[in-house]
């Protein structure tokens, strides 16, 4: 069983940055993969930035150039640093792990880009 803590969410002001961690109860370097979806308010969950263990990345169209995401294999936790943010940034983000044919999902922490 795979636990993913999310922290790192709140308010900030259009343009503005966060970064949002997840912490794992496992080994990340043992996961096929992670990432970061986000769901707005009366739209489907999306992906917004995930990472292979093999280092590979991709991401949303929407946030390419913006969004970075990276892990710390020693510290099990894998970041999403978000940098000109904007008002359609706006959703509750979660973290997600894709381990053994199964996705795990974090509780989510709430992203609010407004002035």
């Amino acid at each position: 069983q795979v636990q993913l803590v999310e922290s790192g969410g709140g308010l900030v002001q259009p343009g503005g940055s966060l970064r949002l961690s997840c912490a794992a109860s496992g080994s990340i370097s043992s996961f096929y993969a992670m990432g970061w979806y986000r769901q707005a308010p009366g739209k489907q969950r999306e992906l917004v930035a995930r990472i292979t263990n093999d280092g590979r990345r991709n991401f949303a169209d929407s946030v390419k150039g913006r969004f970075t995401i990276s892990g710390d294999n020693a510290a099990n936790t894998v970041y999403l640093q978000m940098n000109s943010l904007k008002p359609e940034d706006t959703a509750v983000y979660y973290c997600n792990a894709f381990w053994t044919g199964r996705n795990y999902w974090g509780q989510g922490t709430q992203v609010t880009v407004s002035s």
